[in-house]
């Protein structure tokens, strides 16, 4: 099996097979890497909307350096994972500052950028710049470690990094672009996770070990995952006239500065929830159950218990905000959006 067995197919089959994507009309290095930042841990067809929206109120590096912090964050609303995006805001901010609004273009240039690391730095200096490097994610792991029926387990990072120096290898001078993204391609819609891989479509099933073998669907090898701790939440609706109440969570730690509905930490009765709304000062009326709410983040898992309440007035030390400037002025993680449609 050589590089040219593999490239060549692999080529043919991307400018035939490959889905029409807005990020794969550019060269431009600030729209590429918007989009792989995106991208992370979130689906192709869930960044679309995002992608265009974000690109239509920050259309280059300057734009998002010189972007007020609520602006990002409304723009970024639902795509979670935010530090991704006050990254995206402090590399723009450097690029600006000691490169000139220019971003690099080279690799390891582009990773001394905040947020940035080897994958992205190899899909945005391959992609936009040309140069001969790889750029392995999840995707491309998986195509590899079935081509060669490799498996080590790719948790662990001297495998991903023996296996980022395999496909290196591969990377043509010619098309490096090209290649990183018809390796990426191949992933996410023929060597599939979650399932039996679609080989009888793969441009590289007659070069495949773990097609011939057998072992395909089975790889690549993880080490088993520990479980999520599970942490309990009592949200609240709080609501005075057209105001409802908000607050603004702790710098450091989940969700970090972002705006939420007032909570306990801890699942409330009804009795304890108005303990609770007492404690804070707030005169309400009848207290309605909601529907509790789950809501996963990798290693957590919030199990959310939900009131509303119509208080007799606004206290202190909450933001209270109308239900239009909440939807265009604040930026509510997703974990509260079943809290939100109640209003």
């Amino acid at each position: 099996m050589t590089a040219e067995n593999i490239t060549a197919p692999l080529l043919a089959w991307y400018e035939s097979a490959q889905r029409d994507l807005p990020w794969r009309h550019t060269r431009d290095p600030y729209r590429i890497w918007v989009s792989e930042v995106m991208l992370q841990q979130t689906r192709v067809e869930a960044v679309r909307g995002y992608y265009e929206r974000f690109l239509q109120a920050l259309p280059d590096v300057q734009a998002l350096a010189q972007a007020e912090e609520p602006v990002y964050l409304k723009l970024w609303e639902g795509l979670g994972y935010y530090s991704r995006v006050r990254n995206l805001h402090r590399a723009a901010v450097m690029v600006c500052e000691e490169y000139g609004g220019e971003f690099p273009a080279s690799s390891a240039q582009l990773r001394k950028l905040p947020g940035i690391g080897d994958y992205t730095a190899g899909a945005v200096a391959s992609i936009a710049f040309g140069e001969r490097v790889p750029a392995v994610d999840g995707n491309v792991l998986r195509v590899v470690t079935r081509l060669w029926d490799d498996s080590r387990p790719v948790s662990d990072p001297k495998v991903r990094a023996a296996l980022r120096e395999q496909v290196a290898a591969l990377v043509p001078e010619a098309a490096p672009g090209a290649f990183n993204q018809a390796l990426m391609e191949l992933g996410a819609t023929v060597c599939v996770p979650n399932g039996a891989p679609h080989c009888a479509d793969c441009p590289l099933s007659h070069l495949c070990e773990g097609f011939r073998l057998g072992t395909a669907a089975g790889l690549p090898v993880k080490a088993s995952k520990k479980p999520r701790r599970i942490e309990e939440r009592t949200v609240f609706l709080l609501r005075c006239g057209e105001l409802v109440a908000l607050r603004r969570r702790p710098e450091a730690g989940l969700l970090g500065g972002m705006w939420e509905f007032p909570a306990a930490e801890e699942a409330l009765a009804p009795a304890a929830a108005r303990g609770q709304l007492a404690a804070w000062g707030l005169e309400t009326g009848q207290l309605l159950s909601l529907r509790p709410a789950k809501h996963i983040f990798t290693h957590i898992e919030w199990h959310m218990t939900g009131y509303y309440a119509a208080c007799t007035a606004p206290v202190g030390g909450f933001t209270w905000a109308t239900l239009p400037q909440l939807r265009e002025d604040y930026t509510l993680p997703s974990a509260f959006r079943s809290f939100l449609a109640v209003l």
